[in-house]
């Protein structure tokens, strides 16, 4: 069941795959696999957490903690691309510091799952 507070989370990710876009391009240009890497794990990120959402007891800490670590994978996925020079450093400044916000919300739901 979709609240104010899952849809503020979820509305949340999807403004990371929004922020990821041109960097996600920028990196597949240069890199294949990792573009393609980073952009099922952003992706994933909006959907585990849906589906948790969705989902009840153990079911739903479980997405909670698959969105977690999505979103470490693409934080990773990100601070590789930058160091392999496939776009300016402070491009991605924003998109980092969303994903920390967003990891310290989905922190939350796993804590109390």
């Amino acid at each position: 069941m979709q609240t104010n507070h899952s849809s503020s989370i979820v509305e949340h990710a999807l403004a990371v795959v929004a922020l990821s876009r041109s960097l996600v391009e920028a990196v597949q240009r240069r890199d294949r696999d990792l573009g393609s890497q980073l952009r099922r794990a952003i992706s994933s990120i909006a959907l585990n957490l849906s589906e948790g959402f969705g989902a009840s007891g153990g079911n739903a800490r479980i997405r909670f903690e698959s969105a977690l670590g999505s979103l470490n994978e693409a934080v990773t996925g990100v601070r590789i691309a930058q160091s392999w020079g496939y776009f300016p450093a402070n491009a991605a400044v924003p998109l980092l510091q969303s994903m920390r916000e967003l990891g310290a919300r989905v922190s939350g739901l796993v804590r109390r799952g």
